[in-house]
């Protein structure tokens, strides 16, 4: 297994900000060990992938992984070839790949990115409401009556198949991916896809979590979940804090060995 961060645990911002806020974070935290990558998303898209690649490389040195917030939905000819040859361009570490239409996509889709080195990290469940058939949560808002003031009146569940995640990571694994996301408010779901994952063949999976914090998820249960590799993925409880480096301290002394 190739490590895309060297570190068994760690706190990984996710960096969905301004340019400027950015550069800040990177400053605030570029001393700081446990940071060992930042996750990068479409508000990178604006000012140039390559721009805030460089920027992660010219401050802190650390991992630039890149989350399209969702990669490999799209058909599988040709969009995965030159969607990874961006990547590569840009400099990216690694993907995150969340293979929602299909397993022709998800090989192709990750099938190039192995072929170009780029670290491939999968997601198969993700952490919001009604993401999977038969969930109808309403989460932080009333879905059912936006749904009913909208004229429809009947359940409206999550659009993917329950049973999906479990053939994303299956596929995953034996295509010889090390990397997974899981989701940090899920701790059960946690400790089902890495066992998964295990039963497939992969020896210490390692795991990345978002849903932590602002999403009701726990660092420190998610940790206990995940076992010896894992990695906690923070967002708004970091860039959002007027001290950026105390809020990562205070989420690293919730990881847990």
């Amino acid at each position: 297994m190739t490590a895309i961060i060297e570190r068994k645990r760690s706190i990984i911002p996710a960096c969905d900000i301004e340019f400027r806020r950015f550069v800040e974070l990177l400053k605030a935290t570029k001393d700081l060990e446990v940071v060992q990558a930042h996750k990068l998303g479409i508000a990178a898209i604006g000012d140039g992938l390559n721009t805030w690649v460089q920027a992660v490389k010219d401050y802190t040195g650390a991992r630039a992984i890149y989350d399209h917030q969702k990669a490999a939905t799209d058909i599988h000819e040709m969009t995965p070839q030159r969607f990874m040859d961006v990547m590569v361009k840009a400099k990216v570490d690694a993907v995150i790949l969340f293979p929602q239409s299909g397993p022709a996509s998800q090989y192709e889709w990750t099938r190039a990115a192995q072929e170009r080195n780029l670290g491939v990290i999968v997601g198969g469940e993700m952490t919001h409401p009604r993401f999977l058939d038969g969930d109808v949560g309403e989460g932080k808002k009333n879905y059912t009556e936006i749904f009913r003031q909208l004229g429809i009146e009947r359940p409206l569940p999550g659009y993917i198949r329950a049973s999906a995640p479990e053939d994303i990571y299956e596929l995953a694994a034996r295509m010889g991916v090390t990397h997974f996301v899981v989701p940090g408010n899920k701790p059960e779901k946690i400790r089902k896809y890495k066992s998964l994952v295990e039963i497939c063949g992969i020896v210490n999976p390692v795991l990345f979590s978002p849903g932590l914090v602002k999403q009701g998820g726990s660092i420190t249960e998610g940790g206990k979940a995940a076992g010896e590799f894992w990695h906690a993925i923070v967002g708004r409880d970091v860039y959002e804090k007027e001290d950026m480096k105390a809020a990562v301290l205070e989420h690293a002394s919730q990881l847990v060995e």
